[in-house]
């Protein structure tokens, strides 16, 4: 019986020393006294809190606001408000429950505010960015654009920033403070046809009827050209060298690869002016070089 009582005593000394270590001030907080519990506390609570904002958010964006056929983009902000306003009041619950005062986070919270006003500026303005893009949308996932030197379809929207994937299949991270700020060329904002024009010069001798017949030929030929609306041939102006004529034509599948789709074209014209002997001018330039004694005999 003695030898079973000193086992419990040192168990009991042994959870009294452990809890002496979760229990001992490390640190005063204004008037709160921060320990390893208190920490420990924190760490377990704030990843519970992660886990059940983010599920919650999942929930509301997959189930809830799926329900109401709400756009995908709408439905991503305000499940990122909810997600953002449960952590908020969840820090709060947690901090006040772990028995610290608020008041004497005063000077924290200043030196916070502090720190986003200058620090995280940009981070700020385009978390801000974000929620305007999600919401207006002046750009969504699939649309073709162009910002600044970067062209691209839009694959991802963040809080953050916007990714691009370009033809060269290079994502670029776009900060969506330039989408706000700056000018944007949205290629397919309300649907996916675009046109395009396709200039081409001949020589003055020849026939604009017939040059007109062979560019709609052209344009018929491809599968890519949309019937409607119609392709159309413009006559455009009597240059120096050349007559000028526009071939202007929809597409609705090359809104992406606009090169490839003019590159076939200018193939295919080639090979028709070509079959029909029509002439495709160039500039000419004549070169008249004098010596120096011609320049002296002139002058005199």
């Amino acid at each position: 019986m003695e030898s079973l009582q000193t086992f419990w005593d040192k168990i009991i000394s042994f959870l009294s020393k452990v809890g002496e270590i979760f229990t001992t001030n490390l640190f005063n907080l204004g008037d709160s006294k921060i320990t390893l519990g208190t920490i420990i506390y924190f760490l377990i609570s704030f990843i519970l809190l992660t886990f059940i904002a983010k599920r919650f958010r999942n929930l509301l964006v997959n189930k809830i606001l799926a329900k109401a056929n709400m756009d995908r983009g709408a439905r991503n902000s305000i499940g990122l408000i909810t997600r953002v306003m449960i952590m908020f009041i969840g820090s709060i619950f947690i901090i006040q429950s772990a028995g610290i005062d608020m008041s004497s986070l005063s000077l924290l919270a200043g030196a916070l505010g502090v720190g986003i006003g200058f620090g995280l500026q940009n981070i700020t303005d385009n978390f801000i960015s974000g929620i305007i893009i999600l919401f207006e949308k002046p750009i969504k996932v699939g649309d073709r654009i162009v910002v600044g030197d970067t062209e691209g379809d839009v694959i991802n929207i963040s809080v953050r920033a916007t990714t691009i994937l370009t033809n060269e299949n290079v994502s670029i991270i776009v900060p969506n403070s330039e989408f706000i700020s700056s000018r944007v060329i949205n290629w397919s904002h309300n649907d996916r046809n675009i046109r395009f024009d396709i200039p081409v010069g001949v020589s003055y001798k020849e026939d604009p009827d017939e040059v007109r017949d062979v560019l709609m030929k052209v344009a018929d030929e491809n599968e890519h050209v949309l019937k409607n609306p119609a392709p159309h041939v413009f006559f455009d102006e009597f240059g120096d060298n050349s007559l000028n004529f526009t071939l202007a034509i929809w597409t609705s599948t090359y809104t992406d690869k606009p090169r490839k789709l003019k590159s076939e074209l200018y193939f295919s014209i080639f090979e028709k002016l070509k079959e029909k002997g029509i002439e495709i001018p160039f500039p000419q330039r004549d070169i008249h070089i004098k010596s120096d004694t011609d320049i002296v005999l002139q002058s005199k």
